[in-house]
């Protein structure tokens, strides 16, 4: 469906647009049920606003970075010089507008564009029925799975005993509900004896249906092919694949039936649209946490009646995990100004009470924990996107007073995530290229385990589109018509057994059989505002040969290896400061113009006044034909200062723009400076597995085992064999 469009609003300023701004978060973030509960009378009428999705213009990452200030509910679909954003309530669109923002509306009405979808899924259904036509996916569905429909496809597949093994997380979700998987891989139900796992992972976020249900595709497929397709049945002798293919099962359950309850009625010619059962959950994002370390009775989730979007009760699961959680891009329990998230607990990304501290991410650590997960793949939706770690800008400053710098993997993860979007045509980037993002699945798996993590975000333009398109998304379409995500999923279950990226362990001695050898590790993992006790333990059981070769991931964490990263100079070699004021209230603006005579290692210019204003900071540079380019800038919240860092600032004229958000006689001081940088290593640090080999529950020994990517070492494990 072509989304609408429409012209883009002009900018709009005004005296008290900050306190607007303030006063739309509020009551965006509190006050949306009422506004969506309104909703179910008639849609289209002058008095009832309905969700948009936004085309939100944002031309440099500062001024992402302004717009995640807002407390809105941001997709992950975004570009270089914008980020989709789904509005609730015409408060969201002051907040917006008083922000200085332009946009593009992609969907008008999204209660009505969720009716439509189930109309065409419905007529879709009712057409391939008629003709007696399965879909082209491996399962051959014409229709959205519910909750109690995967259950039951996990059930089928597990009834082929020596291929599949259908299991239950050991927590259940707050409402009380079992979460369930299936492990896939040749003689499942024997012991593990050292072959490598893959996980794949959907519905971390409630309306985000294709996520799972691409999930569940591959896992039938994988089950269909075996024994009659070589390559996967190759692959599946080697490996083991876990496939959880809803992780928020509350929450999903809530947005499918939520969603599927939209009915559309069109009469006078398509000129009125009656809405009939609330869609209030249809596009939930968290789960069904109402009160932080608190469980509450099962069903209470049900009772908070709306989810607009995200906002309003409940922990967002990909941002609860351990690694640097609590950093950019997470919402704390309180509204903070100074933090790039100031909605406080309703905000769509809230992070939760502590890491982990929902039982859906407790279950997946504990499943990543519990094995060598070499590789693993969470899905989302949409943004037609393959995301790598780590999730905030190389160049953010730690809390340990270091830049995050890049992953230590960062070449092999982008050659593998280049070798995956060459199938389904996505965008292969870090998360900070949308925006940063702490505490996601593949930040704390990649970081704690060293094994390779992504996100994929599928689909171009919705969370859960028409079915029809599912089926594109998974076989591919177009130029990559018969690849598409199935085939991605499948050069990832390469990687999964290919030793070059592994280390493998063996012994120099045969061992008894039954003998179990477990690797495991304690350590810290950091947080952005501390650690916590963590660690990973995995076993194998002897086979009747005595020998073994276990594939496992390095010893060495990848968040305590050497990272590089640019130090800059104490002091500039060319700063010049402007005192300027007043500026004229509302919209008023002040250049300044500053000179850098060759490439900067970084240009950075701080915005500083003595009194409680607002100002913001505009940074563009003069193009060979004297027009300005915005190369970055600062929006803080009111009474805070603003600063802007521009790395590798290109020689040429910069105009330093100071913009009267919402002051009356504000005075300041505008200092621009210029530093070399050198390149600097951590130190770093080595880390150990400890191996232990038991026989009838009796610890026969113990040995440190240090292995990194692609070694293979033997082992003396003589005390084994006693």
């Amino acid at each position: 469906m072509t989304p609408l469009r429409t012209t883009r609003p002009r900018r709009l300023r005004t005296l008290a647009a900050s306190g607007i701004a303030a006063l739309a978060l509020g009551v965006s973030a509190l006050a949306v049920p009422g506004a969506l509960t309104s909703a179910q009378g008639t849609v289209g009428t002058a008095d009832v606003f309905h969700p948009q999705l936004l085309k939100v213009d944002t031309p440099t990452r500062a001024a992402k970075t302004r717009l995640s200030k807002l407390g809105l509910d941001l997709t992950e679909h975004a570009g270089h010089d914008y980020v989709e954003v789904v509005v609730h309530s015409p408060l969201d669109l002051v907040a917006l507008t008083a922000g200085g923002f332009t946009y593009d509306v992609e969907i008008e009405d999204m209660l009505l564009r969720e009716a439509q979808n189930n109309r065409a899924n419905a007529e879709y259904a009712a057409e391939m029925a008629e003709l007696g036509l399965r879909s082209a996916l491996p399962s051959g569905r014409t229709s959205y799975r519910t909750l109690a429909d995967y259950n039951a496809d996990m059930d089928e597949l597990a009834k082929k005993r020596t291929l599949v093994k259908k299991f239950a997380m050991p927590r259940p979700s707050l409402d009380g509900r079992t979460i369930y998987g299936v492990e896939i891989g040749s003689d499942v139900r024997r012991p593990s004896t050292g072959r490598p796992t893959m996980v794949l992972m959907g519905a971390h976020h409630a309306r985000e249906w294709p996520s799972a249900e691409l999930a569940m595709e591959f896992a039938t497929d994988l089950v269909q092919s075996y024994g009659k397709n070589r390559r996967i049945t190759r692959l599946l002798d080697r490996a083991r694949v876990v496939v959880v293919p809803v992780v928020n099962v509350d929450g999903f359950e809530l947005s499918r039936t939520d969603g599927a309850a939209v009915d559309l009625r069109e009469v006078d010619n398509g000129g009125t649209v009656t809405i009939l059962g609330t869609p209030g959950q249809a596009y939930k994002r968290k789960n069904c946490r109402i009160v932080d370390g608190q469980d509450t009775p099962d069903g209470s989730c049900r009772l908070t009646l709306n989810s607009n979007g995200g906002f309003g009760l409940g922990t967002d699961l990909n941002r609860n995990y351990g690694g640097f959680w609590g950093g950019p891009g997470a919402a704390g329990t309180l509204p903070d100004p100074s933090s790039d998230r100031v909605a406080g607990l309703p905000d769509p990304t809230y992070r939760g009470a502590a890491p982990f501290s929902e039982p859906e991410t407790q279950n997946v650590r504990d499943l990543i924990a519990g094995r060598q997960v070499t590789m693993m793949i969470s899905n989302h939706t949409f943004s037609n996107l393959v995301l790598r770690p780590n999730g905030v800008n190389p160049t953010t400053i730690a809390p340990d007073g270091i830049p995050v710098g890049n992953a230590p993997d960062e070449e092999g993860l982008k050659r593998l995530g280049k070798r995956m979007t060459d199938q389904n045509g996505y965008r292969n980037i870090h998360g900070w290229e949308l925006y940063d993002t702490t505490g996601t699945t593949e930040d704390w798996s990649y970081n704690a385990t060293g094994g390779y993590g992504y996100t994929f975000e599928i689909g171009p333009d919705e969370f859960h589109p028409p079915f029809e398109q599912v089926v594109g998304f998974y076989r591919g379409t177009g130029k990559y018509a018969g690849k598409g995500n199935r085939e991605a999923y499948l050069i990832a279950l390469e990687h999964t057994v290919d030793t070059r990226f592994h280390g493998t362990l063996r012994a120099k001695q045969k061992l008894p059989k039954g003998t179990v050898l477990t690797l495991s590790k304690k350590f810290r993992t950091p947080t952005w505002e501390d650690s916590f006790a963590d660690g990973v333990s995995s076993s194998i059981t002897v086979p009747r040969s005595g020998r073994f070769s276990w594939v496992v991931n390095p010893s060495t964490r990848p968040v305590v290896r050497p990272r590089t990263f640019q130090a800059y100079d104490d002091a500039p070699y060319k700063s010049q400061t402007f005192v300027g004021g007043p500026t004229t209230p509302v919209v008023g603006t002040a250049d300044h113009e500053f000179t850098v005579p060759a490439t900067a290692d970084l240009l950075k210019v701080d915005l500083t006044w003595a009194t409680p204003d607002d100002l913001d900071l505009e940074i563009y540079r003069k193009t060979a034909s004297g027009e300005l380019e915005e190369v970055g800038g600062s929006g803080n919240a009111p009474a805070t200062v603003e600063s802007a860092q521009i790395v590798d600032a290109a020689p040429g004229t910069y105009v330093l723009r100071v913009v009267n958000y919402a002051s009356v006689t504000p005075t300041y001081d505008l200092t621009a400076a210029l530093f070399d940088s050198v390149t600097k290593r951590t130190k770093g640090k080595v880390e150990r597995y400890t191996l232990t080999c038991s026989r009838g529950g009796k610890v026969l020994g113990r040995t440190s085992v240090l292995i990194d990517r692609g070694q293979t070492k033997a082992l003396n494990l003589a005390t084994c064999r006693r």
